[in-house]
């Protein structure tokens, strides 16, 4: 059932389950929770597409290192900023849920291993194979021979599917009778119960003032890295310093996957170099491979586990080539909606097309005339640190609700983790005779501070990934969750998304949303299972997966 709260509906609502924010992480859990024979409240701030009254509520302020404008940093409405989302799938690293000496905080409460089968059913989510097929015997003859113990080559998988979880995409939960939808439902306060050990209810509001009070046996907050914070913030009738804050942590941590130019390969291999990082198809597989550090290389010296991917580049102090300039102007002034979204899409299919078309050696033939770099295209991961952090800014948006301020910073690892993923890739193609590399400038100035490049990528700050901000920790003194993204000290209260990570990896986020997602839903039915007071609905034996 589907009720827009801006056309009229009731004045409360009950279900088993209250989900908060119709993206990724939320109709994964929706869905997830309905095959187990739950009943789902899902509140969806937007409607069915891109409006400007929604939207502006994303409005905040950056107070830290240079961010995209908040507004524009983030989706609101069905589907989330998954609407726009590039398709990349890959797992997070063993190493990436370890404990490493090296970096300050890090450490995920449980390991590879726990997350592993979830990944599997994640792939099945987006389309992908649950067992993969063997990507590097695919791959390995057009992949430079590295050292095992310098530099690994993983691979992006992609989504090749759009909108895949917009709402015409969603009908089993808009039509299931145990799923309600709401829209134009922003959750303006997660009210807590008296005794502060748990919620006792959601008070949602339209734009227009329109109320809605919503009762459930346990909440799902899934809104985002910078709505999560905000709203446990913010929500502090019961609780002063916020939700699940009693140790100042909610907000810390803040992390995206930062950007950058890291120095381009000269006098090598160009051809052989640009055809084995692009993309490639394994079967119906459409893959990229990328160049990570070993994680002997990481303990060796120390670093984060960066990527980097060479691509054809125009020069640091050159001009964007026309075409990519024009897409980049529609897609940063017209508005995110179906139909503008639509625009993006043909725009960037006309400009590879031609590309393809007029000249498939254009990048190296280009890059020997001295008009584009073989360039290091560095997405990295960043450093987990306590300082860079969302807070509650002093204006107020049209709900009456604190909004966004970001602090976000990065750290001296970020940019020396670059450094030595640039130098192992130097000694390298050096040794395999296919270039050498010549470092970014920035990488070797005094103080170590990130620098971005506008021509690096058309998102040329960052990937757009909040992550951090509700970590999970078995203590709540480091950590705003448990293994099971459980609000510490709240009962009946979990978060879902990329906020739950300690970590940030070099993997885009979204497979690992989805498997996390399912995870904390398996958990909440098993609870719901177990607990002596009667479900609203009978819920069927959980069958394990196979």
């Amino acid at each position: 059932m589907h009720i827009d709260l801006d056309h009229g509906g009731p004045d409360g609502m009950t279900a088993d389950v209250a989900v908060i924010g119709a993206g990724a992480a939320g109709i994964t859990v929706c869905r997830r929770l309905l095959a187990e024979g739950l009943s789902v409240i899902l509140l969806e701030s937007g409607g069915f597409d891109h409006e400007p009254g929604p939207s502006a509520l994303n409005a905040g302020e950056n107070v830290g290192e240079d961010y995209y404008r908040l507004e524009d940093a983030r989706l609101r409405f069905f589907g989330g900023t998954t609407a726009i989302w590039g398709g990349r799938c890959a797992e997070f690293d063993p190493i990436d849920f370890e404990r490493r000496p090296w970096i300050p905080h890090s450490g995920w409460p449980f390991g590879h291993d726990e997350i592993a089968p979830y990944y599997a059913e994640a792939r099945a989510a987006f389309g992908l194979p649950r067992i993969l097929p063997d990507l590097a015997e695919a791959l390995d003859p057009l992949l430079p021979a590295f050292a095992g113990d310098e530099l690994a080559t993983p691979t992006w998988l992609f989504d090749e599917r759009f909108d895949r979880f917009s709402h015409a995409n969603s009908r089993d939960l808009l039509d299931h009778p145990r799923c309600t939808v709401v829209t134009h439902a922003t959750v303006r306060e997660i009210m807590a119960a008296g005794s502060a050990r748990g919620v006792e209810r959601l008070l949602v509001r339209n734009l227009a003032g329109r109320r809605l009070a919503v009762t459930a046996r346990h909440y799902v907050l899934a809104a985002g890295g910078i709505e999560n914070p905000r709203l446990l913030l913010a929500s502090r009738s019961v609780m002063r310093c916020g939700l699940g804050n009693g140790h100042d942590q909610v907000g810390r941590y803040f992390m995206e996957h930062p950007h950058a130019r890291g120095g381009k390969v000269v006098g090598g291999a160009t051809w052989a170099l640009l055809r084995a990082f692009g993309r490639h198809r394994v079967g119906a597989l459409s893959v990229a491979p990328l160049i990570a550090a070993a994680p002997a290389l990481q303990a060796r010296e120390g670093l984060l586990n960066t990527s980097l991917t060479l691509a054809g580049r125009r020069p640091a102090e050159g001009r964007q080539a026309l075409l990519l300039a024009a897409y980049e102007r529609i897609k940063h002034d017209t508005a995110p909606t179906a139909r503008g979204r639509h625009l993006w899409k043909m725009m960037k299919r006309t400009v590879n097309s031609l590309q393809k078309v007029v000249d498939p050696a254009r990048p190296w033939a280009l890059e020997k005339l001295g008009l584009t770099d073989l360039a290091l295209v560095v997405r990295a991961e960043q450093a987990p640190n306590p300082d860079s952090r969302v807070k509650l800014g002093d204006a107020l948006d049209a709900t009456g609700m604190p909004r966004a301020q970001l602090d976000w910073r990065t750290s001296a690892i970020d940019v020396d983790s670059v450094r030595g993923l640039v130098d192992a890739l130097g000694r390298e193609l050096r040794r395999l005779g296919l270039g050498r590399v010549e470092p970014a400038p920035w990488l070797a100035e005094e103080p170590r501070r990130w620098t971005t490049d506008p021509l690096i990528s058309t998102h040329p700050i960052g990937g757009y990934h909040h992550m951090g901000t509700t970590r999970m920790s078995d203590d709540p003194r480091r950590g705003v969750t448990d293994v099971h993204g459980r609000v510490h000290g709240l009962d009946n209260l979990h978060v879902a998304g990329s906020s739950l990570f300690p970590t940030s990896g070099w993997a885009n986020p979204t497979l690992t949303i989805v498997a996390l997602a399912m995870r904390t839903a398996d958990r909440l039915a098993d609870r719901l299972r177990a607990a002596p007071a009667p479900s609203l609905h009978t819920l069927k034996p959980r069958i394990a997966a196979g």
